[in-house]
């Protein structure tokens, strides 16, 4: 069993870069457990539902919307009582499943249907994983938007001279000056509808910052393409009824025209072309500060198992969420069972209809299956290892996305421990210091304009972090005066549209076991008696603890304070000075929420209330969204609220803590071409509290300490450490590569 696992697991995560040699073999138990589906795996988990007469599957590329297909197939992670019954009480291995997520567009009532299928690597069954959902609710794939895009170059057939003269860009025949489009979500204004905002763009290098004026609500409900039509425009400020009545006002003088920059003398402003210069500095022209590794690599990585520095985890990447965790440790003790992004969104507010209707909740776009290739040097540095993923989402094969993790170890630039012991008199009695180091587990998402960086850091001293960096274009929309009460203008013709990023966490942490209790800890002050000094008064701080016994209890809404300590704690399993095992939740975030409560979309993101909730463990709340909500938030699949109102008992019980981090964006001219990433991050960090005896970085050989000595020669110090005197020689030969492509296996 185990030699086959590995290979699912070596298969899966091609590892480019090698690692050190002679690392342990990583536990058998964990590492197959959460392997995601290989290539072949997921060919067998299609060939076997194709071959359904029942299901009467086609092909997703080419023909119609009307048809069944198969929209995605990934790894269904066993339920969590499976695997630690077979992880920790020997118990058996759970079957390895999928989730397949079928379109159903040729049926008397269309609808979307998941079902599970395994066993797996050859399967033999498939049931419904839940109730089948509304069709309108389904995301969007590749036929829809190429079928969108050649209906808009029918509808807009009347535009063709007006969208020439007010852009220089054409509908097609159009050779190099194309007309592209984004489009907007949620599709309508009520469950049911599939009505969409389209924002039409010059197709440039950052076409995000090329919009032409022009935004149209298209109604494309209809599984027949040619029923799709335009029900409103608008250009600079002015609504029209038809693209007709635009034409015909257009031609009449009673349009007011905004002509744009002539390209391509004034559209260098979205590209990365360097311009300009420093004024001060030397030049820019050469490499800057690299990351190397004199010793090689100082972590093992052996298909899904990671391990560095007291920690070991197994890693996936799902593709409808990202990366995922399972089964971290430290020491080999668990002090999480599943760690994740759910969900990221960002809601928008502006004058132009489309605008004022962006509400993107990336779900629906399936995040992780938009992990693109990674740079080495700049997304990651050269001496990382890359790893390859494999998607089967909205494709009728396996694809392959060469580099698209990263693991690297990164010198932190600031000693991770260090004190300088002041003798008072011009020396020292003693100065120590440890290195800091963290190892950095990174991938990202390209969601239309915006890419996220998502980073797990692993320390030596147990503290882990998750963190997001955004980055990528902005979302903007043509500049109108009104459009200054919802940003700034960034351009001659762009307005930077003000949005709220916000991203969400499952955090199931097993602190020294599953059974654990929420506590929160503030301060308070306190007059008491000077007890030296009779008559004397002075004021204190003291701890105020807090248990949160019940989950309305541990739900902390936005606009209201979040205490400065959320632990996490097993009161069965105390440290050696008698207080319980804990490990603290760290949020280091400007969120605030999205929407007032009750408002209509609100509800698809319930979620966005809360800095923190915390809840009992159940299986059927294993996600706090889902890919349907984008197109559906009036009536969500899943509903985060519905977690939290049987107020269920939380002491010495499985607990999951879901965080909420984000910020507020408000684009400004510094965001041309892209938003840099310094400032634009949020996370959290998981920090031990009382549950070592000591700093377990104290393991770490990387510390130096310098003692002051007399001899003979007068005055000197001595010098203790256990790595080399010299780091070595650490520069990379290896020249800069990079394809950029994904393909089918």
């Amino acid at each position: 069993m185990w030699g086959a696992s590995l290979t699912i697991a070596v298969a899966l995560l091609g590892l480019l870069v090698g690692t050190t040699s002679g690392y342990p073999t990583p536990p058998e138990k964990a590492a197959p457990l959460y392997s995601d589906l290989t290539p072949e795996e997921l060919k067998a988990v299609q060939h076997f539902l194709m071959n359904r007469p029942e299901l009467r599957l086609q092909p997703n590329q080419g023909g119609t919307l009307d048809k069944n297909c198969l929209f995605l197939v990934e790894f269904l992670a066993p339920r969590k009582s499976q695997a630690l019954n077979y992880l920790d009480a020997g118990g058996p291995l759970p079957r390895r499943r999928a989730r397949a997520v079928v379109f159903f567009g040729a049926e008397a009532n269309p609808n979307v249907t998941e079902y599970i299928v395994g066993p797996l690597p050859k399967p033999t069954f498939y049931r419904p994983f839940g109730s089948p959902l509304p069709y309108t609710s389904r995301p969007m794939n590749q036929l829809e938007y190429h079928l969108l895009y050649n209906r808009l170059q029918e509808v807009l057939a009347p535009l063709r001279l007006f969208l020439e003269k007010i852009s220089g860009f054409k509908l097609e025949p159009c050779g190099d000056r194309c007309m592209t489009f984004t489009d907007v979500a949620p599709r309508g204004q009520e469950s049911g509808e599939r009505r969409t905002w389209i924002i039409l763009q010059r197709a440039l290098e950052g076409s995000y910052l090329h919009p032409v004026g022009l935004e149209l609500l298209i109604d494309h409900r209809p599984l027949d393409p040619a029923a799709w039509q335009v029900q409103k425009l608008w250009y600079n400020g002015q609504y029209f009824d038809s693209p007709e009545e635009l034409a015909e006002k257009y031609d009449l003088g009673q349009v007011e025209v905004v002509p744009l920059p002539e390209h391509p003398q004034h559209s260098l402003f979205s590209t990365f072309v360097p311009r300009g210069n420093f004024t001060t500095g030397p030049p820019t022209d050469t490499h800057g500060a690299k990351v190397c590794e004199p010793s090689g690599h100082q972590y093992y990585v052996r298909g899904n198992w990671l391990e560095y520095s007291g920690w070991s985890m197994t890693i996936r990447m799902r593709t409808s969420t990202g990366l995922q965790l399972f089964d971290v440790r430290f020491n080999g003790e668990r002090m999480a069972y599943e760690l994740g992004v759910q969900e990221a969104v960002a809601f928008y507010g502006g004058s132009s209809p489309a605008t004022m209707q962006t509400k993107y909740i990336d779900l629906g776009y399936m995040m992780g299956g938009l992990s693109h290739e990674l740079a080495p040097g700049i997304d990651c540095p050269e001496v990382a290892t890359f790893l390859d993923v494999h998607h089967m989402h909205d494709s009728d094969r396996p694809v392959r996305y060469p580099r698209a993790i990263c693991i690297f170890e990164l010198p932190t630039g600031v000693p991770l421990r260090r004190h300088f012991d002041s003798n008072f008199h011009g020396g020292s009695n003693f100065y120590a210091g440890l290195e800091g180091h963290a190892l950095v587990l990174r991938t990202t998402s390209t969601v239309y304009n915006y890419d996220y960086i998502w980073d797990v850091l692993l320390f030596p001293n147990g503290v882990l972090e998750m963190k997001v960096h955004a980055t990528g274009y902005v979302h903007a929309s043509f500049y109108t005066p009104e459009g200054l009460q919802y940003g700034n203008r960034i351009h001659s013709h762009l307005l930077g549209n003000l949005h709220t990023h916000l991203i969400h966490y499952k955090v199931d942490l097993d602190v020294a076991g599953a059974a654990n209790c929420f506590e929160t800890l503030e301060t308070a002050f306190e007059e008491t008696a000077v007890p030296w000094q009779a008559g004397a008064r002075m004021v204190v701080p003291r701890l105020e603890r807090r248990r949160r016994t019940r989950e309305r209890q541990a739900a902390f809404p936005f606009g209201e304070p979040l205490p400065r300590y959320l632990l996490v704690s097993n009161r069965r399993r105390r440290g050696p000075f008698g207080h319980p095992r804990s490990y603290r939740l760290q949020l280091t975030s400007h969120a605030d929420r999205l929407l007032p409560r009750g408002a209509r979309e609100e509800r698809g993101v319930a979620w966005s209330r809360y800095h923190l909730a915390v809840t009992r463990h159940h299986p059927r709340e294993d996600t706090s969204s889902s890919m349907y909500i984008q197109n559906n938030p009036w009536e969500p699949s899943v509903d985060f609220e519905s977690f939290l109102q049987d107020n269920e008992k939380l002491d010495d019980q499985d607990l999951v803590a879901w965080v909420t981090v984000g910020f507020l964006h408000i684009p400004h001219s510094e965001d041309i071409p892209n938003t840099s990433t310094p400032g634009n991050s949020a996370g959290l960090f998981l920090r031990p509290f009382n549950f070592f005896e000591e700093d377990p970085s104290v393991a770490s050989r990387r510390t130096v300490i310098v003692r002051p000595t007399k001899g003979t020669q007068g005055p000197g110090v001595a010098i203790q450490r256990w790595t080399p005197n010299r780091p070595g020689r650490c520069i990379s030969d290896v020249p800069f590569s990079y394809n950029g492509t994904y393909s089918p296996v």
